[in-house]
């Protein structure tokens, strides 16, 4: 059997900000991709995590998980943590549903996540 996927997650680091970029669709079989970027997100310790979900088109509960579980280690280390978008449908209805929207720092642009942790 041949298995292709079409997400993407691109890391970058900047001097004070960790970047993470999703692009595609994020269910179980994808939530490795990300764990690896918290992991770098994690190792470089900076004071904030920037996440781009604009091109994330589909995140089931392990999406949910991945990003509550990074959020959780980022404030108890104190280091901020905010998504930017524009979040899809299919995201912002997620985190509608499952009562887990005002958990997170969502901004509209990464300009405006920029601005939000200081930079």
């Amino acid at each position: 059997m041949e298995w292709e996927s079409r997400t993407v997650v691109h890391v970058k680091r900047h001097s004070r900000v960790f970047e993470v970029a999703v692009r595609g669709e994020i269910d179980y079989d994808e939530s490795d991709l990300l764990e690896a970027a918290w992991a770098e997100a994690d190792e470089a310790a900076l004071p904030a995590t920037v996440v781009d979900l604009s091109g994330l088109t589909f995140g089931d509960s392990q999406l949910l998980r991945a990003l509550l579980d990074v959020r959780r280690r980022h404030a108890a280390s104190g280091r901020a943590f905010v998504i930017f978008g524009p979040l899809h449908d299919s995201v912002t209805r997620l985190f509608a549903v499952s009562g887990t929207l005002s958990h997170f720092t969502i901004t509209e642009s990464r300009d405006a996540a920029l601005r939000y942790v200081g930079i």
